[in-house]
């Protein structure tokens, strides 16, 4: 396995340099966004700079400069995930957009009466938008997988609830608060042994796991940018070819059409029919460098540092907190540390680390189902990235142990 410079790759993200009240930043927050490396930021620059015209829309040098840049990194995404083809790649804004427009437009194909599966691990955005559409057709209900105690799906449930009704199964690839990696292969195939259709949501598993769409076989996947070192606002929706074809589109405007009149419109070609109006080129065309990034870095090796520092930080944190409750302990997990230390509220404990120039989550990481099915209002959440080391794991604990101590 390739060995990492973590020094040499830390001196990559400049946002590293900075300090956070006269501390030097400890970022451990990028379950909820990652840091951006300087060759996302240059190529953001030299968009605006050198290539700033509108995608698909003129014949002049910007205008095709700028096309090109967007539709490569359609090709690139298209090879990261091995999907069949580049029609299959959908950018949106974010994976959240990515998860309503299925619901919206692949929802609207659904029996009136019928039954999706979601898990109890989703976070929000995984739910509302079939709560939403749930609330459209009064026919649909949702069934919900419980988790045990480690924090792993309840897998002969998940099979339990499939029958004649099942329209629909939705599922976190990897918990962005239990860190839990789901076997979404198995339960993918298992849903189309029952001809269910199924959405991944790989918020989570993008920036840390190879992701094989010919693999796992889904019919739906969504990620974000924003988590992979990428630009903010860019999110990308993988869909079978001949279910997108199928499906209507979401948004209307510039872009998404074949001709437009008062008589009737049609619509363009994928993909598209699902990008209605200016998409952010800048960013998708930015996107590309962050890929490149994964790439030669080597998702096999940022993996194995993360469940290194991962190791470090559960096994130290219950050392210097005796009475702490980590939430998620499956055996298969990424790197996400949830967990609370006695009856001291995450807020304050955030605010305290924070103080110390380390950066972690507090809150219910939009999951309050999760919540609730765990008995807490929330957690505090430690994430770890390809930069992170070794002594900011240190730092880290000896920050929860001086924090504890204060909170007495």
């Amino acid at each position: 396995m390739k060995t990492l410079d973590i020094e040499k790759i830390r001196k990559e993200f400049p946002a590293l340099n900075r300090e956070v009240h006269g501390k030097p930043l400890i970022y451990l927050d990028n379950t909820a966004t990652s840091q951006t490396p300087q060759r996302v930021i240059d190529a953001v620059r030299s968009m605006y700079i050198d290539h700033k015209a509108n995608v698909h829309r003129g014949v002049h040098t910007l205008s095709q400069e700028a096309t090109d840049l967007q539709e490569q990194t359609r090709r690139h995404v298209a090879r990261y995930i091995n999907a069949h083809s580049e029609r299959e790649i959908i950018f949106t804004r974010g994976a959240t957009e990515s998860i309503n427009l299925v619901a919206s437009s692949f929802g609207s194909m659904l029996p009136d009466e019928g039954e999706i599966i979601l898990t109890v691990m989703e976070h929000h955005a995984d739910i509302v938008p079939w709560q939403l559409l749930q609330s459209r057709r009064p026919g649909l209900k949702i069934r919900v997988v419980d988790i045990n105690d480690r924090g792993e799906l309840d897998l002969d449930q998940y099979r339990s609830l499939f029958n004649e009704k099942t329209v629909m199964a939705a599922f976190t690839h990897v918990s962005n608060v239990l860190g839990t990696i789901n076997p979404v292969k198995e339960m993918t195939a298992f849903a189309h042994e029952h001809g269910v259709p199924v959405l991944i949501d790989g918020a989570q598993a993008s920036p840390h796991l190879h992701l094989d769409m010919q693999d796992l076989g889904c019919d739906f996947y969504v990620f974000s940018s924003h988590k992979m070192y990428g630009p903010a606002g860019i999110g990308v929706l993988y869909g079978r070819e001949e279910l997108l074809e199928k499906m209507p589109p979401y948004q209307g405007g510039g872009e998404m059409i074949g001709h437009v009149s008062f008589s009737g419109t049609t619509f363009a070609e994928l993909p598209f029919k699902f990008e209605a109006g200016t998409p952010d080129f800048v960013g998708i065309a930015a996107f590309d460098e962050a890929l490149t990034f994964l790439e030669t870095t080597g998702l096999d090796a940022i993996e194995a540092h993360e469940e290194h520092l991962l190791d470090i930080a559960t096994k130290g944190l219950r050392e210097v907190a005796p009475n702490v409750r980590i939430f998620g302990e499956a055996h298969h997990k990424s790197a996400v540390l949830s967990f609370l230390i006695g009856e001291e509220h995450p807020y304050d404990f955030g605010m305290l680390l924070d103080g110390l120039g380390i950066a972690v989550r507090t809150g219910h990481h939009c999951a309050q189902p999760l919540m609730e099915r765990l008995g807490i209002p929330g957690t505090i959440r430690a994430s770890f990235a390809v930069y992170n080391t070794e002594d900011e794991v240190r730092a880290f604990l000896n920050g929860v142990a001086r924090v504890a101590a204060m909170l007495g």
